[in-house]
């Protein structure tokens, strides 16, 4: 597998977490501790691969309607992994950024936040975004309210936004779009997950539950993904050519 054949981005929609805990007759907690292990794994693989930015989907906006034991747990587990990785990913080079509301995070949660954030800044081996409290929706209106904010204080003309300055204003414009999106768990869609940003990304669903997926498990995505011709509205012979 070549430099050319690497995604620059990655995005994952970590599903399965709870599945993987009930076939064990483990709490459904169990299955997000798995999950961390997993995540681990995956972000070695990256770093090793040379992916530039790899985006994962911890906790999204929908998930609050989840039994709050849960969530409480979730926003626990959160906030202990900042803390006990954090030498690791320094110690990797990572460079670690929530993208997400805050406003419904405890205090203390924001304060692990900030802290692995500025821990991090200076890492470039690899860019995670750890998506929490996240919807895709939201990032495109939320981009929309701050170019709507910048032509009222007179920054920027109507007529000049279209997708290329839309794309250097969302959550994500310092990085790469995401060229393969991956799901797990079985499930075949994208449940809100970087509407924007994968807008061309190649899609791998695959029946492995979360905390099962491993940097193995990453490498055969990445075989896929070699394998499939990216176009971009080009013709077959085009690409080639290129």
């Amino acid at each position: 597998m070549t430099e050319h054949h690497i995604p620059r981005h990655i995005g994952i929609i970590m599903d399965g977490n709870n599945r993987w805990a009930k076939l064990r007759g483990k709490r459904k907690l169990a299955g997000h501790a798995a999950g961390a292990d997993s995540l681990r794994s995956v972000t070695r693989k990256c770093v090793e691969r040379g992916v530039h930015s790899l985006s994962i989907f911890a906790f999204s906006s929908e998930n609050w309607n989840r039994p709050k034991l849960e969530v409480d747990g979730l926003m626990r587990l959160f906030e202990r992994s900042l803390i006990d990785e954090l030498s690791e990913l320094i110690e990797n080079d990572i460079s670690v950024e929530v993208i997400g509301d805050r406003s419904r995070f405890a205090l203390s949660l924001i304060e692990a936040i900030e802290r692995a954030e500025t821990a991090t800044a200076k890492c470039a081996r690899l860019k995670l975004n750890i998506l929490a409290n996240y919807g895709g929706r939201w990032d495109i209106a939320d981009t929309a309210k701050h170019l709507a904010a910048e032509v009222l204080g007179g920054r920027l003309s109507l007529n000049s936004i279209d997708e290329y300055v839309f794309d250097h204003h969302h959550k994500l414009a310092d990085q790469p779009s995401v060229d393969l999106l991956i799901r797990t768990g079985g499930e075949h869609r994208i449940s809100n997950f970087l509407l924007w940003q994968s807008a061309y990304a190649e899609l791998i669903f695959t029946d492995i539950l979360w905390p099962d997926f491993d940097g193995e498990a990453l490498d055969t995505c990445l075989q896929e993904y070699a394998g499939r011709e990216r176009r971009f509205g080009r013709t077959s012979e085009q690409v080639r050519i290129i």
